[in-house]
Parts: C-alpha cells; structure tokens; sequence
C-alpha cells in the first residue's frame, strides 16, 4: 500500500454529495438554536433536490425552536459511517406553495386540524457551512483497530469542511 493510500485526502464535492444522499436516506437530525442553552432535539429534514441551501422542518409554535436564529443541527447516517455538523440559520417559511409542497401524511399526523392547524409552523434552515466526517478506515485503520495499535484521525475515513 503506498503513502497515498495510507493518507486518503478528501474530496469536498465527493464528500458534500454523501452527505445529501445519506441524508435524504435518512432525514432524521437533532437540531438546536445556538444561543439558546437547551439541549438540540429530534427533527425531520424536508428535503428539496432543487432547493439551494435549505432544509425545511414541520414543528409547532410553542416548539423552542420557534423563535428561529442562528442554529446547528447534527446528522448520523443510518450506517454510522457518516456523521455531520452543520450551521445555519432559522427563520419562518411563509410562502405556502413551500409549506404545500413538502406537506405528507407523516407531518399531517402532528397536526389535529392538519395543515390548518393554527400551531402549525415550518421553519427554513438556510444552510452556512458543514463539517462532514466519512467513517471508512480502510485495510491499515481497520487492522490498526483489530490489534490495538494507535490509530491517526486521517486513517479512519475522509473528514471535509464545505460550504452548503
């Protein structure tokens, strides 16, 4: 095995374009405000593949995110071999062909009234940047790991800092 393939590089656009498809696989993340001192919690992603930086949540306007503003969410894949950090920000989406567009059964199930319910909410992250991390450590990770010998981060798998 040569040096190269003992310190794999990563490639921004490579790894971005995981993260999306590991994403839309499982659109599942934990999100938080960032000034705000409480825990992140669950929330399902909207995804739109036409979108440019955002992801919509259905939540309620007594949820603590409601108040929108800068926030983080975070992501493991169903696989746990992807894991991501991503900053934004949250604000009210308004336009209802949005709110319709991504309106399923799944978020009608929230909703006593369904989607005029006047609880309801939908808030848009618009999406600053990301720190993705691809957990594949390779032939020399996973033998370092079998035997116990130290282990560098490069050898566990990609890791990218990208704009979304």
């Amino acid at each position: 095995m040569s040096d190269a393939d003992m310190n794999k590089t990563s490639d921004p656009e490579e790894v971005r374009k995981e993260f999306w498809e590991s994403l839309a696989d499982s659109p599942f993340v934990m999100l938080a405000l960032d000034n705000d001192r409480k825990h992140s919690i669950p929330m399902r992603a909207q995804l739109d593949k036409d979108a440019n930086s955002a992801i919509w949540f259905y939540t309620s306007r007594d949820n603590r995110l409601a108040k929108g503003g800068p926030a983080m969410m975070q992501f493991v894949a169903k696989g746990h071999d992807l894991f991501a950090c991503v900053s934004g920000n949250l604000t009210e989406e308004t336009r209802e062909e949005i709110i319709d567009k991504h309106w399923n059964k799944a978020a009608e199930s929230w909703y006593e009234q369904g989607r005029q319910d006047p609880s309801l909410l939908m808030l848009r992250m618009d999406l600053g940047d990301a720190e993705i991390w691809e957990a594949d450590p390779g032939v020399v990770g996973i033998f370092k790991m079998m035997t116990g010998i130290t282990m560098k981060g490069d050898e566990m798998g990609d890791h990218a800092k990208v704009a979304l």
